[in-house]
């Protein structure tokens, strides 16, 4: 017999061999009929899953996000078959996961054929017929070389070089899926039939490369979204409708925020005046709280040695992440003459023969090198380094997207070196700034996942017991938050567990930002030390801690969360005046003066365009304020203020208005 926990711990007993569903049965009909697929001792399985021994198993729904993973899994599929039927055999499909609001396709059409986003509709209907046809889905296992014939039938050569990867990997058997007259390779698990497909859209199509290999095929990604709900596809179409007019990618170059110039190169930024004002308020703001907790600020070199990033374990770990190292002219020529090709030297210096340089991926290796530049004592702990550093890591082309996926950006970074027992206190201080940064910016609605080592990886450096210390600590701070959290095994980087901030913004979108990680391996990798009171050596322990973030992707998420409208503390351009006529240019100017020497950042539009040409382009660039001077303001010494979004304000004098509003920006409201 098949003993089986369910969630809420009872145990029930079927006959070897019995399936999830008839589990589901034994349990009640409308579970069976809602079941979409069972969890059985953690891993998603289909509904025919076979169960013998003992296990612990729950039944998924549609009100799962289990539920909802595997229908777009599936939707995904259906969109293949419905290309199929479309283009014949000839078409190649590739691979087609889940992402975070939907799933994507990639697919090689025939030659001569090309699709857009007008195609969309006719490919949706032939999708909307295989779900009537509610063909079931099932899964059978092969030999990696019964598959490759059965997918033969379909010519699919994509298919054939995975299943000769998964062979070369050991891998004795592969899972193939059908439904309908349609077969993929595919680990699954699915739906039972296309029928519990509800509600789905396609959303648009764009260019990919086989694997993200730019030397590879190129592909044709269509992306979609599917729904158990059509209120709730519904829902979702209206936050990608308001999603595209907050694009931080359409916006941050319209408001004269930043450029990315393909003759600089692809995912480096460049800060425009307006931008690096918003920039720079915000490190201002965040520096003040540094100074208060008692951070020492330092600065570090754009590169270093490939040797310090091989110690810290993050050349090993993230090398396909990271640029290419470099050698110094001078080695190039020493070895040149002795006859060593580019390959030769690149396996040289892979190989730790040949040391170099390396664009800096990391801030904390350097950080540790300040640490241990000089001799520390107990006394001097804790030690808070903190620095706006420039990193750079290698991200495929097709990646990168606007400032929240770059090669180049700038972290506001930070090392605490402290004891065991001044670990609690220190997380406490680091939660406390992020907590700050989200609470002052209005972005309170927020949850905090806990990353944990996964014990069956080898990813992981350190012992148990350290691991165990640091998991605790991050536990214990994140309950400390009053917000729930999650823990996430496998998402701990490689030498320790971490607390991440994930925001949702205005529209319903989540953005992993703040993050702290709790390091007991790097102090040991580089053998860092300090004398404790017992006048004996003792192992520090490391804080990482970064409340923005990546500047460039925190500013990106508030142009988006803002809509490009800031808080007046942060706009670029705080105040506009704006003369009616050429009567009131000169107190217009005169205003614009004041409001400048008083630290407010004002712009005057003295031109001779009419004045409701120039309130719309001011409320255009977003400008929180704007002054309309007419003859009768600039005979009174007052200014007729207009909100941004509050409109016509009424008429005051000048110097109450500029005292005002240096009040609301050092409350940074």
């Amino acid at each position: 017999m098949a003993s089986i926990k369910l969630p809420d711990g009872s145990i029930r007993e079927l006959p070897d061999g019995s399936t999830v569903l008839q589990l589901a049965e034994s349990i009640g009909k409308r579970l069976a009929q809602a079941a979409i697929v069972g969890k059985v001792n953690g891993k998603l399985v289909d509904v025919s899953y076979p169960l013998t021994g003992s296990h612990e198993v729950s039944i998924i729904t549609d009100r799962d996000a289990d539920g909802l993973y595997v229908m777009r899994h599936s939707t995904a599929h259906v969109l293949a078959q419905a290309l199929r039927h479309l283009y014949g055999a000839k078409l190649q499909y590739t691979i087609g996961p889940v992402i975070d609001s939907g799933f994507f396709y990639d697919f090689e059409f025939p030659t001569g054929v090309t699709i857009s986003a007008d195609d969309l509709p006719k490919i949706e209907a032939e999708m909307q017929k295989i779900i009537a046809a509610d063909y079931k889905f099932s899964r059978e296992e092969v030999e990696p070389a019964k598959a490759k014939e059965l997918l033969h039938a379909e010519s699919q050569r994509f298919k054939d070089e995975i299943i000769d990867e998964l062979a070369a990997a050991g891998e004795k058997s592969v899972s193939i899926y059908r439904q309908g007259d349609f077969t993929d390779l595919c680990r699954g698990p699915h739906i039972p039939s296309t029928g519990r497909i509800k509600a789905f859209k396609l959303l648009s199509t764009a260019g990919a490369y086989w694997r993200g290999d730019s030397d590879r095929e190129q592909l044709t990604r269509i992306y979609g979204t599917a729904f158990f709900d059509k209120k709730d596809l519904e829902a979702h179409q209206k936050q990608i409708e308001e999603a595209k007019k907050r694009d931080h990618r359409v916006l941050g170059p319209q408001l004269g925020l930043y450029a990315i110039d393909d003759a600089v190169g692809q995912g480096l930024v460049l800060w425009k005046p307006k931008g690096a004002i918003v920039r720079q308020e915000l490190q201002n703001f965040i520096g003040e709280h540094l100074r208060r907790q008692g951070y020492s600020q330092v600065f570090t070199p754009h590169i270093g040695r490939l040797g310090l990033y091989k110690t810290s374990g993050h050349y090993p770990y993230y090398r396909e992440s990271q640029f290419p190292p470099l050698v110094d002219r001078e080695l190039i020529e020493a070895l040149s003459k002795e006859g060593c090709s580019c390959g030769e030297l690149s396996n040289r210096m892979e190989k730790g023969e040949v040391d170099g340089y390396l664009l800096k991926p990391m801030n904390c290796p350097m950080h540790i090198k300040i640490y241990s530049s000089e001799q520390r004592s107990y006394r001097d702990l804790p030690i808070r380094l903190a620095e706006f550093g420039t990193v750079y890591r290698w991200e495929k082309s097709g990646e990168l997207g606007g400032m929240t996926r770059v090669r180049g950006f700038t972290q506001d970074d930070a090392h605490l070196f402290c004891t065991e027992e001044q670990i609690p206190a220190e997380i406490a201080g680091c939660l406390e700034l992020v907590k700050i940064v989200l609470g002052t910016l209005g972005m309170n609605e927020y949850r905090v996942r806990v990353g944990l080592r996964d014990p069956d990886s080898a990813k992981y450096v350190g012992s148990a017991d350290q691991w165990d210390k640091a998991e605790k600590a991050c536990k214990d701070a994140a309950a400390t938050l009053g917000v729930p959290f999650t823990t996430e095994p496998g998402e701990a980087a490689f030498y320790g567990p971490k607390i991440d901030f994930v925001i949702k913004d205005v529209i319903g979108r989540e953005w992993q930002l703040g993050t702290v990680q709790v390091d007991y391996q790097l102090p040991q990798r580089f053998d860092l030390s300090y004398t404790g009171s017992d006048n004996q050596p003792h192992r520090p322990v490391m804080i990482h801690r970064a409340p923005f973030g990546s500047m460039e992707r925190f500013i990106g998420v508030l142009i988006e969360h803002f809509a490009g409208a800031f808080p007046l503390w942060l706009a670029p351009v705080q105040v506009a005046v704006l003369n009616v006529s050429e009567k009131s240019q000169a107190y217009a100017a005169e205003v614009a003066a004041k409001l400048k020497t008083a630290g407010i950042r004002a712009e005057a539009d003295l031109g001779g365009d009419k004045i409701g040409a120039k309130i719309r382009l001011a409320s255009m660039a977003k400008t929180p304020y704007m002054l309309v001077i007419g003859e009768k303001e600039a005979a009174e010494g007052k200014v007729a203020v207009r909100h941004r979004t509050e409109g016509d304000k009424g008429v005051v004098e000048t110097g109450a208005f500029v005292e005002e509003i240096r009040a609301a920006v050092a409350a940074r409201k």
